[in-house]
């Protein structure tokens, strides 16, 4: 499975939308160099308020461009970073991974995939109506959730727009992913 990043996006503080950059360096362990969710432990403010020991599970957050196409044919209009993360893509089911899938990206990154994002109200406030797009239920009433993944960082490196993304499958059992 394979696809290429289309935008790269950071911010080094607490704000909804991330500005895009030419490139970000992803530190292993770590997250994005210079951006406010980086770290070893939590950072999101929900989850810091919670516990703030909590291991960071969501160092680098992707969303697939796809959404932003879905998302516009019910008249919202979504750029890349406008949604918090740092990685946009294009051509990889990233909702459709398993749990420890690894992503290579460019020449020498790799992230691990821990779960999905859990979107919250600030999509709203963002743009009213937007959270029931991207959080739903399907026919059996399963919540469905669909603004991203979250991953950590396995091996550092820089990463640009256009670069190459392989994914490399867990061994063993697959498990779906779940809200992290």
């Amino acid at each position: 499975m394979s696809g290429s990043v289309t935008a790269v996006s950071s911010n080094g503080v607490y704000s909804f939308t991330k500005p895009n950059r030419d490139s970000i360096t992803l530190l292993a362990g770590l997250g994005v160099e210079g951006d406010v969710h980086a770290g070893v432990t939590v950072k999101h403010r929900s989850r810091v308020a919670q516990d703030p020991t909590q291991p960071n599970l969501r160092q680098v957050h992707l969303i697939h461009e796809e959404l932003f196409a879905e998302v516009g044919e019910a008249g919202f209009k979504v750029a890349p970073g406008e949604l918090g993360e740092n990685i946009t893509t294009r051509g990889i089911d990233l909702l459709g991974l398993p749990v420890g899938t690894l992503l290579r990206i460019g020449d020498s990154a790799v992230l691990e995939v821990t779960g999905l994002r859990n979107p919250c109200m600030q999509i709203d406030k963002f743009q009213g109506g937007l959270l029931k797009q991207v959080v739903g239920r399907d026919e059996d009433g399963k919540v469905v959730r669909k603004a991203g993944i979250m991953t950590v960082v396995r091996e550092g490196g820089v990463v640009r727009p256009d670069d190459r993304i392989e994914a490399e499958l867990p061994s063993g059992p697959h498990r779906p992913l779940d809200r992290v």
